[in-house]
């Protein structure tokens, strides 16, 4: 047996188990090295050689070439403009991104030039002016992440380098010597945002000599935070040119659709000035990826090697069957793949239910490393990771209590040196087990995993190729397991797998002008120097306007050299970068006093409702009081078997129309609307089986949102053409918007809880029935408006998946949504199939590519 069918057998389900609805083997890759440059320092070659490293990957060697170039030719341009006495222009520099897979060494593709650029600047400083002393700053999404980088550069032993990190958790002493004497700065938005920034005059040393920017994880920045982050660098950018720098900026980011344009709208640069490299030149080992469905709960055959799972026995040749299985009346176990005539099952209304994804991955981390397969298991949730890997540990003290206790959970909120010993154990296999929410994707050093189980899509392919790639990094070959949760999306994907393995991955999603991003982060640039009418370009079309907006309601006051901020509080302080807008509200514990953390005011009535159940830093705190006029949430410590969910009624109303699409006598808008929202009850649930447990109704105000939204107006002839006869329409429609709202992920890079809809079969405003999507946050955040450039590939999408589930009359993997404050009544889900039938046979051709790729 090689080790490929070891992998296999390793999951103990026989050597076809009816779940797996489709394998893909991805085919080894060899390496391609290339000469380190000539212009490397030897010292810094040196260095990375010490380390095992006898040549750079033909990717690393090219993309740190082009920034070493660019970095050459920006230089050139501030030494002119320093002898001529006149500003060094925002634009004076070209940019590198880097999109390649895990493990794929992109750090050393920015370490080379950068630390060249240090080297040599230490050697030959220069004096005064006419300083070549080099400075780099990095930048990364997380704390974590930015630790991990500081130990790799230490690691080199470069005697000129001197590293620190600079954040929130950085002692007052420390970063005034930071400040004056650090030349390589590891920070997070979130700090240049808050502390770098607003206050640049002090660090006029460093930034006058940076000579590059990197942003790490740079696919990460999406939806509104990748709106603030892009407005953060375009500050960056100005105030480095008003210190007379023009740093490079080199992005490392997972693969997405077109990386260049991507990154260039983050910086606000020209598409023409980011060079991108998507070539993967590293080594990596086969993996075998099935797309995997867990049965329905009343159909299932357990595989009976997880403690208190019934089942058959297993044997050689794979799994034998269950007493039910083998009973003849017994009714055949469904496929995946056609109709199964379940009738009423236990979820709402009478759906059927599947397995749930987590309980499904505890049941296969339980058999993978009683096995001894160093395996990682992903899941969404810090609880999610938590109860999988207390479940496969109460497994295992049944059937291989000699491993229970090497298996773990890893989320972030981790002490530094917790995490470092966690990476150790499973780099050095004392852990064989993990079961981890996303913390594990962003570079974090732990690799050569012989199995990765993806509990869940994700959200991205991007995502899905990272976590994968934990696995066969040293070269071996690797089995990896996608487990669909029971989503729209996830039933459409283990049905197409062409749209995993096949399909470009997607393109990175934000708005950065959004007015409600853009107006604070125009404040905070006046407050850093006076805006001055020639450099709004690089802030985008949309500037102008908002700044007569912001003089006329008194936050700027425009004089003959420009915008000045004349307020003495900090106009960075207007604006939390991570959180959606609104005020923030105090989460406090009410045992102690003690504040352990904020929320966004916008999220209050969703996860911090009486009776919630709220995650903070890995732990269950149960909600007791929501004062939103005393701005506090009070919270009591808990650990119950359960979490909640929240379900609201929507209305909305169409403020203005921005654009359209004729799709004959369908019509899809696109434009602002106000949406009214209240959250009337909430849903416990248990945490293994997502088994409903109880409703509690809740007497909330409704909230009020603008934002943006893509809409479909239908004449009733295009239904009842298709057959839905007028009765059904408000339950064809109110399908297809749920279905719709779990597809839009495909194609944008959100998640189904970042975006809403309502479904009406006669509205208002538009005098027609109706399917509205829309943003969940102030002004958008460029969802609803990408579904609406790729409106027919998202509907396309849409009917797929409601095909491809094999229920009757609907279930939560294609129409029913969790949140649906009209408890998934009515539904139709045949109406729905005709529906989007219908839509479709008229639509015309998706606009390629995205209007705003050149960052306006």
């Amino acid at each position: 047996m090689d080790h490929r069918e070891h992998l296999l057998a390793s999951l103990n389900r026989g050597p076809e188990p009816p779940e797996v609805v489709h394998a893909r083997v991805l085919p080894e890759r060899e390496a391609v090295t290339a000469p380190w440059p000539e212009w490397a320092h030897p010292e810094v070659v040196d260095a990375f050689r010490g380390l095992g490293v006898p040549e750079p990957y033909r990717h690393q060697a090219l993309a740190a070439e082009a920034a070493h170039r660019a970095q050459a030719s920006a230089w050139e341009e501030v030494v002119a403009a320093r002898a001529a006495g006149r500003t060094v222009s925002p634009a004076a520099a070209r940019h590198v991104i880097l999109a390649t897979g895990t493990a794929s060494g992109k750090s050393l593709a920015y370490q080379l030039p950068a630390l060249d650029a240090i080297v040599r600047g230490a050697e030959d400083p220069g004096v005064g002016l006419h300083s070549r002393e080099a400075t780099v700053l990095y930048l990364s999404p997380t704390k974590a992440l930015a630790a991990d980088q500081l130990s790799s550069l230490r690691a080199l032993g470069l005697g000129s380098v001197r590293a620190e990190t600079y954040d929130g958790d950085t002692e007052l002493g420390q970063r005034a010597w930071i400040r004056d004497h650090a030349n390589l700065v590891l920070c997070n938005p979130d700090m240049l945002h808050a502390g770098v920034l607003p206050n640049h005059p002090r660090w006029a040393r460093f930034l006058r000599r940076l000579r590059y920017v990197v942003v790490d994880e740079s696919h990460g920045y999406r939806g509104v935070f990748g709106a603030h982050v892009s407005m953060i660098m375009r500050r960056l950018r100005r105030v480095c040119a008003l210190h007379g720098a023009a740093p490079v900026f080199i992005g490392a980011s997972a693969t997405s659709a077109d990386p260049g344009a991507s990154f260039a709208r983050l910086l606000g640069a020209g598409r023409e000035d980011v060079t991108a490299f998507e070539a993967d030149d590293s080594p990596h080992g086969a993996v075998t990826v099935l797309l995997w469905e867990p049965l329905l709960e009343d159909r299932v055959e357990r595989d009976g090697l997880a403690a208190g799972v019934p089942g058959g026995i297993h044997g050689s040749d794979g799994l034998e069957g269950s007493d039910a299985s083998s009973d003849p009346a017994a009714p055949p176990m469904p496929s995946g793949r056609g109709p199964n005539g379940a009738g009423a099952g236990p979820g709402e209304n009478g759906a059927p239910r599947r397995r749930s994804a987590l309980s499904e991955a505890a049941e296969m981390l339980t058999d993978l490393v009683a096995e001894r397969v160093r395996t990682i298991a992903f899941i969404k949730s810090r609880r999610g990771a938590e109860t999988m890997a207390a479940q496969a540990q109460s497994y295992l003290h049944d059937v291989a209590p000699e491993v229970a206790d090497r298996v773990c959970a890893y989320r972030s909120g981790y002490l530094p040196e917790e995490r470092r010993e966690l990476e150790r154990q499973v780099r050095s296999g004392e852990m064989l087990g993990v079961a981890s929410t996303p913390a594990l994707e962003l570079g974090i050093d732990v690799a050569g995993l012989d199995a990765v189980l993806v509990a869940g899509w994700p959200g991205t392919r991007a995502s899905f190729y990272q976590q994968i790639g934990r696995a066969g990094r040293a070269g071996q070959e690797s089995l990896a397991v996608f487990i669909a949760s029971d989503d729209p999306l996830d039933t459409y994907l283990v049905h197409h797998p062409a749209d995993v393995f096949d399909r470009a991955v997607e393109a990175t999603v934000f708005d950065p002008q959004n007015p409600y991003v853009l107006a604070p982060h125009l404040c905070a640039a006046a407050a850093e120097r006076p805006l001055r009418p020639e450099e709004l370009g690089l802030f985008g079309s949309s500037a102008p306007g908002v700044l007569t907006g912001l003089e006329r309601d008194g936050y700027l006051r425009r004089r003959p050299t420009g915008w000045f901020w004349t307020h003495p509080e900090s106009a960075a302080e207007l604006v939390d970068i991570r959180g959606g807008g609104g005020h923030r509200l105090q989460i406090i514990d009410a045992e102690t006093g003690g504040i352990i953390g904020t929320m966004e005011s916008g999220q209050a009535h969703h996860q911090a409702h009486p009776g919630a159940i709220y995650v903070h830093q890995g732990a269950n705190w149960h909600v007791e009081e929501l004062d939103e006029e005393g701005r506090a949430v009070v919270v009591t410590a808990a650990e119950p078997a359960f979490y909640t969910q929240s379900r609201d009624i929507t209305e909305v109303t169409v403020l203005e129309v921005e654009d359209t699409r004729g799709w004959g006598p369908v019509t899809l808008h696109r434009g602002l609307v106000r949406v009214r929202t209240q959250v009337v009850s909430f849903q416990r649930k248990e945490i293994a089986s997502n088994r409903v447990i109880d409703e509690e109704p809740l007497e909330l105000p409704a909230q009020e949102l603008v934002t943006r939204a893509a809409w479909w107006t239908i004449p009733t002839t295009v239904m009842t053409g298709q057959g839905v006869v007028e009765p059904e329409f408000p339950g064809a429609l109110h399908a297809a918007e749920h279905a719709a709202i779990g597809l839009l992920p495909l194609v944008a890079t959100c998640d189904r809880w970042d975006i809403g809809g309502l479904s009406t079969a006669l509205h208002v405003d538009t005098e027609l029935p109706t399917i509205f999507v829309y943003d969940g946050y102030p002004g958008g955040a460029g969802f609803a408006e990408r579904g609406f450039d790729v409106a027919r590939a998202w509907l396309e999408a849409t009917l797929a998946a409601i095909r491809a589930c094999e229920c009757e009359a609907g279930c939560p993997s294609c129409v029913q949504s969790p949140k649906c404050g009209n408890k998934n009544n009515p539904l139709s889900k045949d109406g729905a199939i005709r529906l989007l039938t219908g839509l479709l046979e008229t639509a015309d051709a998706d606009r390629e590519g995205d209007r705003r790729a050149s960052g306006a």
